[in-house]
């Protein structure tokens, strides 16, 4: 198969690995380079960084839709286009460039979680499970039909970041099994239930702050589903804290009366927290605001946050150590 393939970050690489090791490669579309990390320095994204290494044709176009954009992909007559996170909608002119379409890599169990950040969302609503879908590409937002699923298993402490990663590698044997068949005329194409159809918005920086009336639970799933972008956070005696790591708590101390947000008991390991319905969160790991990550322990040492300090919203709103 010549194929031509749409994708930008870490989630993409395996796959382009994986197709350059079986098939050919006949261009790499990617976003246009930009600032990143924290000294923002334009540097390449990763799948452009593989496909340099590769001596692979690149392109970056701003705009999917420009004529020069589609001529130069026609000139590489791809059979097939293979997306995975590429981070824009691929129009439809483009789509029927390849002689077999275009399929992608979807990190969900469609037609759940179409959209923008699927493995972030199911974290954050507590799913036990998750998975890669191969799905043929439309102009819907991944609404094509599937063409072969994998699963995989949500821990109940696993954040998002060890999910993605895990299922970036879970794609690749799916990926090419449907190219073989695509290549053989047997592949099998399942319709999605739209009625089914769930959507995973972008992430935002707001989503970050905690709601101390909300279930421990939900709390903890909203930290590791947060991780590593854009975190959850709170505010400690008026300074922004965000919290890296957590744990339902199951230790003594508090009451269901007790004010939600309220710390209720500090251990070796942890800072106990007041949440809602009763329940209580064990702060594992914090990072003041430009900080280095520390254990709670180190926190305290620098941060005295006793028994009966209201963790806050916000500094306007923020309590702080008032235990009223």
């Amino acid at each position: 198969m010549r194929i031509v393939f749409f994708g930008t970050p870490d989630f993409a690489v395996p796959s382009l690995e994986g197709l350059i090791a079986e098939h050919t490669v006949v261009g790499v579309v990617t976003q246009p380079d930009r600032p990143r990390g924290r000294g923002q320095r334009v540097t390449d994204s990763p799948v452009k960084a593989v496909a340099r290494a590769h001596d692979l044709p690149v392109l970056q176009p701003t705009r999917l839709r420009d004529p020069d954009t589609i001529a130069a992909l026609s000139d590489l007559s791809p059979d097939l286009g293979v997306v995975a996170a590429y981070g824009k909608l691929i129009p439809g002119e483009m789509l029927q460039l390849p002689q077999h379409g275009m399929i992608n890599v979807h990190a969900s169990l469609l037609p759940k979680y179409r959209g923008a950040a699927p493995v972030h969302r199911a974290v954050i609503n507590g799913d036990e499970e998750t998975g890669v879908t191969i799905m043929r590409m439309v102009v819907a937002l991944d609404a094509g039909a599937m063409l072969m699923k994998v699963t995989r298993p949500i821990g109940i402490d696993e954040t998002s970041d060890v999910v993605e990663r895990d299922l970036a590698r879970l794609g690749v044997a799916p990926l090419l099994s449907v190219i073989t068949q695509i290549a053989e005329g047997t592949v099998r194409e399942e319709p999605q239930d739209d009625s089914q159809s769930t959507y995973a918005a972008r992430l935002t920086k707001e989503e970050g702050l905690i709601d101390w009336s909300l279930p421990a639970a939900a709390i903890h799933n909203r930290v590791r589903g947060l991780y590593s972008w854009p975190h959850a956070y709170t505010h400690i005696n008026g300074s922004r804290v965000i919290v890296l790591k957590s744990r339902v708590g199951s230790d003594p101390g508090s009451d269901p009366g007790t004010e939600q947000g309220t710390v209720v008991g500090i251990s070796s390991d942890g800072m106990v927290v007041a949440a809602g319905q009763g329940t209580r969160l064990k702060l594992l790991e914090l990072r003041p605001e430009g900080r280095r990550a520390m254990t709670v322990r180190d926190f305290l040492a620098g941060h005295p946050t006793p028994i009966g300090t209201r963790l806050g919203s916000d500094p306007g709103s923020d309590p702080g150590s008032d235990p009223k």
